[in-house]
């Protein structure tokens, strides 16, 4: 092994959440390495998702404050249900109404390298190192304490505490002995496709809508409900992003067949909604696999493993921390990276890097108004339950409750209460969150 710097912290992984946890540290005046396997961060080249405006608003005010490169802003979500290939009914409930919608957005789309890339400069800029291209491989442990990483180039890099924010991969978390890999009835397998598409065809076609597609088994078109997620269309500025996905593992322990997806896709293409809508008007970019955790909260196996060692803290995915129904996965990385940031400081600064010290990191997680509400949400799996019964109407009501109008039964009280805990901490937040939409509204437009 060779013997690498040392730090006060390291930081593995510059995704959603690992450059917050690092801008946090530096900022404190602390030495900060931030670690990413890949030659720049973000990893792939076109995966995308859309942040809900709630990340935004309770998350890092130099994200708010600032002009990351979002894509396109979203008020509302259409859900599309399909019959014998045609549309037979649409439900766009859930969105915010003219005149306020979409200048007041429920999220913004973005593609996830030049975001990612944007809150690793803010962390460079706050004076964290930023090492790409370098993977952890194993962990450095001395009596039962983490201590640092060991990367592939076979460099011993020390730390007094280690952040996790690897991901759903999570090889530090387990080679530290805290967590297990996710199951794989928790793992998707995503095939997604990349489209060129004219800003004015998307804003005939799409306006400021996500589009979910949901149709019976029968149908041919989706993963049965319950093994995998409806297709969905996510807008962005001059393009269009669409994935069909699948478990790598039922609950009864089928190991499902991922290579249906192609014939999934056959299905959809032919679709009324797609064949005269979209299907003119796009141009093939890329094609893309990728993987993502789904419904791991929901697993109390899942849930209630550590998130927290002694000398170590795990955030986002890593920590089990995901919440898929409409990509909540990155408010939760950004609100569990800075609780970490802020849980490492004051270790640090009481010399005290115990299990037992930081384990105040996971209380602070869960008394968090909106990230467990967001896991446990148990509404974005019961589809299976309108698969069983073979009922369309009933999978109109769940699809409903998961995204549209009921979805806020469960989204507005944690809502409601970040936004009562925020506003008794500082009102003038108030103004910071409506100059947000303006703003993010002009770097779009």
């Amino acid at each position: 092994m060779m013997a690498g710097a040392e730090y006060d912290v390291i930081v593995v992984g510059a995704g959603f959440g690992g450059p917050v946890a690092a801008r946090e540290c530096a900022q404190a005046g602390l030495s900060t390495l931030l670690l990413e396997r890949a030659s720049t961060p973000g990893q792939k080249v076109i995966s995308s998702c859309t942040i809900p405006f709630y990340g935004f608003l309770f998350g890092p005010e130099w994200i708010r404050n600032g002009e990351p490169p979002i894509e396109r802003p979203i008020s509302g979500i259409r859900n599309i249900f399909i019959r014998d290939g045609k549309t037979y009914r649409v439900d766009n409930s859930f969105r915010v109404p003219a005149p306020l919608g979409p200048r007041i957005a429920i999220g913004y789309t973005v593609y996830c390298r030049p975001f990612c890339t944007w809150l690793a400069e803010r962390a460079v800029e706050a004076g964290a190192e930023l090492r790409t291209s370098t993977a952890a491989v194993d962990v450095i442990k001395e009596g039962g304490a983490v201590r640092g990483v060991i990367t592939d180039g076979g460099e011993e890099l020390r730390c007094r505490i280690l952040i996790d924010a690897e991901g759903v991969q999570n090889l530090v978390a387990t080679r530290a002995g805290i967590r297990k890999p996710y199951r794989p009835e928790v793992i998707e397998l995503c095939l997604l496709y990349d489209f060129e598409m004219g800003k004015e065809d998307i804003d005939r076609v799409c306006g400021y809508n996500l589009e979910y597609f949901w149709a019976m088994p029968e149908e041919g078109m989706i993963a049965p409900l319950g093994r995998g997620s409806a297709v969905y269309i996510f807008p962005y500025r001059e393009s269009i992003h669409m994935t069909i996905g699948q478990f790598l593992k039922a609950d009864d322990g089928e190991v499902l067949n991922v290579k249906l997806l192609d014939r999934y896709y056959e299905k959809f293409f032919q679709t009324d909604r797609w064949r005269d809508l979209y299907e003119p008007r796009v141009k093939l970019r890329a094609r893309i696999w990728d993987t993502c955790p789904i419904y791991a909260g929901l697993y109390p196996d899942q849930r209630n493993m550590p998130t927290f060692g002694e000398g170590i803290l795990l955030l986002g995915d890593a920590a089990g921390l995901e919440a898929a129904a409409i990509a909540d996965g990155v408010p939760t990385a950004w609100f569990s990276a800075q609780i970490a940031a802020q849980t490492a400081i004051e270790s640090l600064r009481a010399g005290d890097t115990s299990a037992s010290f930081l384990s105040r990191y996971d209380r602070r997680l869960r008394e968090h108004p909106l990230i467990t509400a967001l896991i446990s949400d148990p509404h974005r799996r019961d589809l299976a339950q309108a698969a069983k019964s073979g009922d369309e109407a009933e999978m109109r009501r769940r699809v409903n409750r998961g995204w549209g109008i009921r979805l806020m039964g469960h989204l507005a009280p944690p809502v409601m209460r970040a936004v009562y805990r925020e506003i008794r901490r500082d009102a003038r937040v108030v103004k910071s969150w409506l100059d947000m939409f303006n703003r993010y509204w002009r770097l779009y437009a």
